[in-house]
């Protein structure tokens, strides 16, 4: 049973392995010396912390891009705000603040 379950974590981790690519990057000496330290502190590896953050990024910048995307097509088919309805949400942020 033990060789049976090994075989299976050892399977995942080569797919896992074949699906990934290398990426090179420089980073300064005071970052990388702090990716060091987290990466210790998390018992995780640089890659897998540089990994992240990079799939973070771009999930995060994949959102903005197709929501400017989406309000661009809004403004070209004229669907905008009325005066009306701008002055009541300043309205609503200004009153909320004081």
């Amino acid at each position: 049973m033990a060789l049976c379950s090994f075989n299976r974590v050892f399977g995942c981790i080569l797919m896992i392995t074949m699906t990934t690519k290398v990426v090179t990057l420089r980073l300064d000496g005071i970052l990388e010396k702090k990716l060091a330290k987290l990466a210790q502190s998390t018992h995780r590896s640089k890659s897998f912390l540089a990994a992240e953050a990079i799939r973070d990024y771009v999930a995060i910048n994949e959102w903005q891009i197709e929501e400017i995307g989406k309000a661009l097509m809004e403004a070209d088919r004229g669907d905008f705000a009325s005066d009306r309805d701008v002055q009541r949400t300043m309205n609503k942020w200004t009153r909320n603040a004081r």
